[in-house]
């Protein structure tokens, strides 16, 4: 409601005439990214929804819903936060090159770049080094920006070249360059020391006596690193520390480190890629403690998918990527907000 009046809703023609440029563009884009998937023979997939286990990261959250079996019975089932797991068994199944522009949600997550359902474009690859799903992604982006003709992607004063060469950098390297912390000095055995960090990052960010090693990392991540990456061009951080390995292998020479990066342009983070952990032992180990710090707090903690655990012992050696294709789609097409370029702004909302 504004001055008195209500909003016209976001399906008004007059309205829907601001974003028609934005939906072709997101139209175009998706052909395109299609088209390159099929020509480099991969398998597009559609996996379910609705899932026994949305994921088990500490700080995502899922929306839960019931359904009732033949017996009447109610069952708790999420929607899922990614396909990541379903992907995963088709790996163990014997796909080879798959993809999904998958439906996703997120609770807790609504803004400029943030929506609670949207979707993400992943693809994995059996038998290859996560190098060549960083070229993959490089590809795509670039892809999208010729495709909808745009000369360079820009956002918040910041702008970038998508079809310049990517600056590649590893996490270690950006805590130097950019909060002067030393980042692998303060972990130990694929551990992180707190209290090391802790005292390493005092002068950049407010540390609370609660804080973990993870969350002081995320802090100067957030505030000192993400801003500052994929200026001018695209950035490829990489080398992610052990402690946020998440479903990345750690690196065989280097254990401190894990194979997992993510791709930026404009200070906006676009995807998220691992060379994938096929040791189911680990990986649960991994999960228990996500659980166990979501529990702590937020006071809730998702079940154990134990098929996807079953599922990595079978797995081959494989990389994958998620990228956010509607921030594509908003870089790409011009767009100023992520709800601009989805066809269908999230339920109950006028924009």
């Amino acid at each position: 409601m504004q001055g008195g009046t209500f909003a016209s809703p976001w399906w008004d023609p007059a309205r829907y005439l601001d974003r028609k440029p934005f939906l072709r563009a997101r139209s175009a884009v998706t052909r395109a990214a299609r088209d390159w998937f099929a020509a480099a023979e991969f398998a597009e997939v559609e996996t379910a929804i609705l899932q026994l286990s949305p994921g088990n990261e500490t700080h995502l959250h899922a929306p839960r819903t019931e359904i009732k079996g033949p017996d009447g019975e109610l069952r708790t089932r999420f929607l899922r936060t990614s396909p990541e797991f379903a992907c995963k068994k088709l790996l163990a199944a014997g796909e080879e090159r798959i993809f999904e522009f998958a439906r996703v949600f997120r609770d807790r997550e609504r803004g400029r770049l943030h929506l609670p359902e949207f979707t993400m474009l992943e693809w994995y690859r059996a038998g290859a080094g996560y190098q060549t799903v960083i070229a993959d992604c490089v590809a795509l982006i670039a892809l999208a920006a010729r495709t909808t003709g745009i000369g360079q992607f820009s956002f918040r004063g910041r702008t970038a070249d998508p079809q310049a060469e990517p600056e590649m950098l590893t996490v270690a390297a950006a805590f130097a360059r950019f909060a002067g912390i030393d980042l692998l000095a303060t972990i130990i055995g694929g551990e992180g020391d707190r209290d090391a960090l802790a005292c390493a990052a005092a002068a950049k960010v407010r540390v609370a006596d609660d804080d973990n090693w993870s969350d002081i990392f995320s802090k100067v991540l957030v505030d000192h690193i993400e801003p500052r990456l994929g200026e001018g061009r695209l950035t490829v951080l990489c080398e992610y520390p052990a402690p946020e390995a998440a479903l990345a292998r750690t690196k065989a020479d280097d254990p401190r480190v894990a194979e997992r990066f993510e791709v930026y342009a404009c200070g906006v983070e676009l995807a998220n890629g691992f060379g994938e952990l096929t040791d189911a032992a680990e990986q649960r180990l991994r999960f228990t403690a996500s659980m166990d710090e979501k529990e702590r707090r937020y006071g809730e903690r998702y079940p154990l998918d134990e098929d996807f655990l079953a599922a990595v012992d079978r797995m081959p050696e494989a990389s994958g990527v998620a990228l956010g294709f509607d921030r594509l789609v908003m870089l790409a097409a011009g767009a100023m907000r992520i709800d601009q370029v989805v066809w269908t702004p999230p339920a109950g909302e006028a924009s």
